[in-house]
């Protein structure tokens, strides 16, 4: 009887082990998971006025997950879309709409060279429409990125369609733009969060902003 008993707290002994084990290896997967997600925050937005239009600034934190990369090595090409535009306030309708200002870009790793090339446009880049756009080649991917993280300089309205005694704001969202990618890829990225990369805030405008 002493034996069967040594030998069941033997086994309770070991399944709180195994079970603390298995806790910490779930715990570690679930944080590297977590930790290689796909990010999209936003960490500036600012509006200033120059030369009789008002512009804006904004910054963002961008990373891309495990799939995302694997599928621009693999050939793919990623699309963002980033805009602001600045509305003035209307109580008995929708929110009037006085300017905008949108960025299209296209990123694509070239396996011949090993380099990244992002194409940006004012206007809607598709796949055999790269002539309007700027290009630019870099050596890695995080040099790419950085230049959509960093949009500056952007003119969103004319001074003169602004109204001084409004209650105005920009509003600024970015995405990436998975209506770009094959249709097989659209249907499997809708459904994974790596794929679903938005960020969004609004800016009231004050009075300093707008004089």
């Amino acid at each position: 009887m002493g034996f069967i008993t040594h030998c069941w707290k033997s086994a309770k002994a070991e399944l709180r082990r195994l079970a603390r084990w298995a806790l910490g290896a779930w715990l570690l997967v679930a944080s590297c998971a977590w930790a290689q997600t796909s990010v999209a925050e936003l960490t500036e937005l600012r509006a200033e006025r120059r030369d009789a239009a008002l512009y804006v600034t904004a910054q963002l934190k961008l990373e891309l997950g495990p799939a995302v990369e694997d599928a621009l090595v693999k050939g793919l090409a990623v699309h963002f879309v980033a805009e602001a535009e600045v509305m003035r306030d209307r109580w008995y309708w929708y929110d009037r709409k006085i300017g905008i200002a949108t960025r299209y870009y296209r990123l694509a790793f070239q396996p011949l060279t090993r380099r990244w090339r992002l194409n940006v446009s004012n206007e809607p880049i598709s796949g055999a429409g790269l002539g309007g756009s700027i290009s630019q080649n870099f050596e890695t991917l995080s040099e790419a990125l950085g230049v959509i993280r960093r949009q500056s300089g952007w003119k969103v309205a004319e001074m003169a369609e602004l109204d001084l005694d409004a209650r105005q704001y920009i509003a600024y969202r970015f995405r990436l733009d998975i209506s770009q990618l094959p249709r097989p890829f659209q249907i499997a990225a809708g459904n994974q969060a790596e794929w679903t990369l938005v960020a969004s805030r609004q800016l009231r405008l004050t009075t300093d902003m707008v004089r």
